[in-house]
């Protein structure tokens, strides 16, 4: 993201309230899908820095088919449609369905564990595979925590986060 899309978003970041209509349209959405598909499930909307956050966990198994990490960022852009759909503004919500988002969280620390070991074993520097913006986000601020500096490179879909020694 460069500076000026930085600045653009800080200017138009949606309010609390704008936030708040968003989890609640993307929740009814959700709900929608859940009743369908014949699955159970509970929705927690919250919203934290800037995004509405929705988690939907269930005490069955029942979502064990939709937490699968690409079937959740598949669930996660129909419902940010849909939530567009019905504002006219771009939503960034994250969608969490039966602690996908956590369990990833886990593999991305592992992932940026394994290449500082590279790094420590005399590498210049550390290349992690292609991922979305939002776990770039979740790996440069793990990075920040193992006292190491990171930056995204590529383009698209070959967008990718380099590590180097501080």
């Amino acid at each position: 993201m460069t500076e000026a899309t930085q600045i653009t978003d800080q200017e138009t970041a949606p309010s609390v309230d704008e936030l708040e209509r968003e989890g609640d349209l993307a929740a009814d959405y959700i709900e929608e899908l859940l009743d369908i598909a014949d699955l159970d499930g509970d929705i927690d909307i919250t919203v934290k820095a800037g995004r509405a956050y929705l988690a939907v966990d269930s005490a069955s198994d029942d979502l064990r088919v939709l937490s699968k990490p690409e079937t959740v960022s598949a669930l996660q852009e129909l419902t940010r449609l849909a939530v567009q759909a019905k504002t006219g503004s771009f939503s960034r919500l994250i969608l969490d369905v039966g602690g996908s988002r956590d369990a990833r969280a886990t593999e991305l620390a592992n992932l940026v564990d394994r290449a500082v070991e590279r790094i420590e074993a005399g590498a210049t520097s550390a290349s992690l595979p292609p991922m979305s913006s939002y776990e770039r986000k979740l790996v440069h601020d793990i990075v920040a925590e193992r006292g190491y500096t990171s930056e995204s490179e590529g383009e698209g879909r070959d967008r990718h986060t380099v590590i180097r020694r501080a």
